[in-house]
């Protein structure tokens, strides 16, 4: 059970995630949509079809985390989480493990999925005067408190040595670099909690493999938005790289951030103070995820045109989006410009669209003109038929063509 954390900074979430059609489900695993916490991507796993557990089956509920192939050996991360399957008709009877506070687990590259096998019993799910399936919805719930230093147990084989807290932290943003990337995910259990309707088992045991995939004119949005040009930071920098260096600088004497992130982030500071005001009284590492995060949506931003704005673009920008707005900025000023860059895809795909119809239309037209010519061409073989035949007709005399030609006198 989680206590209170002293002199510990949390980034704390939530998901819920709504599950139509439930009964209709016929896969025997099912996950849900990715959701950032910590900068770390998460997501809630079940299985609809349940597990047996003393003869009897239950709903199985897990929380998963990605992690790439790229973390280096043993990376390790705590979280207090707890998970929730929602009583939609009275939601103090819903039933959450743990059932108060939260569970501290620590996930790993080999241990990434934690849960409760015997969460529920399905028969409790399936019966629909208890309120936990309503209109064949399914909703469960999880929350997850990430503390922002990483736990490190056994760095033996990472490329840095670590010889003083400096180091250490040089070592940890190492790590945090690479939390953009997607890759593989493994699958371990959590213990069972007493807060199902029947005390689930407590018996720690694995779960199931699975695999987690994410799926430029530039979107064009101005961060000054309409006040007066200052000498643009950015341009003093140079050209914004596409694809951030890894190279990481200082910014402000708040941590290392990636080099490609600090001319943007200096020009929103600039503007809006507020920004790095938010973040006193924060510890380092905090506030280097936090402009970590910051910089990675404005980069996002400065750098994505508009003609690429599809579905996995949208999709990206989401996550970035919402693990920024664990960190507590202000962001008013930024949300408009982020909901401009969501409206881009609809402007994209009716763009698409009317592209699509101008082709038909200019093909149908060039149609409509070879046809045109075509039929020109028949008109004049028709008017020229007829002048020959005039020709052909004139003196020519019509017989019967079926008499017989005879050979009798004259």
């Amino acid at each position: 059970m989680k206590t209170k954390q002293e002199k510990e900074d949390l980034v704390s979430g939530a998901f819920t995630w709504k599950i139509n059609d439930f009964s209709k489900l016929k896969d025997d695993k099912l996950y849900s949509q990715d959701f950032v916490i910590a900068g770390l991507k998460w997501r809630i796993i079940i299985n609809p079809k349940g597990n047996e557990v003393n003869l009897v089956k239950h709903l199985s509920i897990y929380l998963g985390v990605d992690v790439t192939s790229k973390w280096p050996s043993g990376w390790s991360k705590y979280a207090y989480f707890s998970l929730t399957v929602v009583n939609q008709f009275d939601g103090k009877k819903s039933v959450s493990v743990p059932t108060t506070g939260t569970i501290r687990q620590e996930f790993n590259k080999d241990q990434n999925e934690w849960g409760v096998k015997s969460f529920m019993r399905l028969s409790d799910l399936y019966d629909h005067s208890a309120g936990y399936l309503v209109n064949d919805i399914c909703i469960i719930q999880a929350k997850v408190d990430v503390p922002v230093t990483f736990d490190v147990p056994s760095m033996v084989d990472v490329p840095i040595k670590i010889e003083s807290q400096g180091d250490d932290l040089y070592a940890i943003r190492e790590s945090l670099k690479i939390l953009q990337e997607p890759s593989n995910v493994n699958s371990v259990q959590y213990p069972a909690s007493s807060a199902a309707p029947e005390a689930p088992s407590s018996e720690m045991l694995p779960s199931f493999q699975g695999t987690l995939a994410l799926g430029s004119e530039q979107v064009g949005l101005k961060l000054n938005h309409g006040r007066c040009a200052v000498p643009s930071l950015v341009k003093e920098h140079g050209e914004i790289p596409t694809i951030p260096t890894g190279e990481l600088i200082n910014f402000r004497g708040l941590g290392l951030i990636e080099k490609a992130f600090v001319p943007l982030l200096e020009e929103v500071c600039l503007w809006y103070p507020s920004l790095i005001e938010s973040q006193h009284n924060k510890s380092r590492m905090f506030t280097e995820c936090a402009f970590t995060a910051l910089g990675r949506l404005l980069h996002f931003l400065r750098t994505t045109k508009v003609k690429d704005m599809t579905e996995d673009a949208c999709g990206q920008l989401r996550l970035f989006w919402e693990e920024l707005e664990t960190f507590k900025f202000g962001l008013a000023w930024l949300e408009p410009q982020v909901q401009s860059a969501f409206d881009k895809k609809k402007f994209v795909e009716r763009a698409g669209r009317v592209k699509r119809l101008k082709e038909d239309v200019e093909c149908l037209e060039n149609e409509t003109k070879r046809r045109k010519a075509m039929l020109t061409v028949t008109e004049l073989d028709l008017q020229l038929a007829k002048r020959d035949l005039a020709k052909a007709e004139e003196g020519f005399n019509e017989i019967e063509m079926d008499c017989k030609l005879g050979y009798g006198r004259c």
